[in-house]
């Protein structure tokens, strides 16, 4: 075997964009899910307090589109968060086939410690950045985010 060889074989993970983003998203997920245990929550439920936190409503279509999961998915995580008492549905006065989500009270009562726990993650990861790198890592992600949507 070759030294160009032997380089085919060693691949160096931090070299991978994809890696180190999942590799990321998973620690995000751990740590997020710690923080929201406490409140009953898990990082499932995130994409609902993100959509619905101004205390609007949409229909379970447009949060599938929002959050970018599948339709079976986010049936079962707002079955979850039915139960809970975490979301209420009513009927679309425009579409009558259609119902809308909102968080219930209970849920935004829980707004202010699920922004807290968002936030701190936020620092305790991005701490290291200057607020100048912040800016720039963040917009790249919005970049690499909308080129792989791109591919969908």
């Amino acid at each position: 075997m070759t030294d160009k060889d032997s380089k085919l074989y060693n691949i160096d993970r931090t070299d991978s964009a994809g890696y180190m983003t999942n590799w990321a998203a998973r620690l995000f997920a751990r740590s997020m899910d710690r923080r929201l245990k406490p409140l009953g929550l898990s990082t499932g439920h995130l994409p609902m307090f993100f959509a619905l936190g101004n205390g609007g409503a949409l229909s379970q279509k447009a949060l599938t589109e929002f959050a970018a999961i599948e339709q079976p998915t986010m049936a079962a995580t707002l079955s979850r968060m039915e139960r809970d008492g975490l979301i209420h549905r009513e009927p679309d006065a425009n579409d009558r086939r259609s119902m809308l989500i909102s968080l219930t009270p209970l849920a935004l009562e829980k707004l202010p410690a699920v922004r807290e726990a968002i936030e701190t993650l936020n620092e305790k990861a991005l701490g290291a950045l200057s607020e100048e790198e912040r800016d720039a890592f963040l917009a790249s992600l919005a970049k690499i985010v909308a080129a792989l949507a791109d591919d969908d």
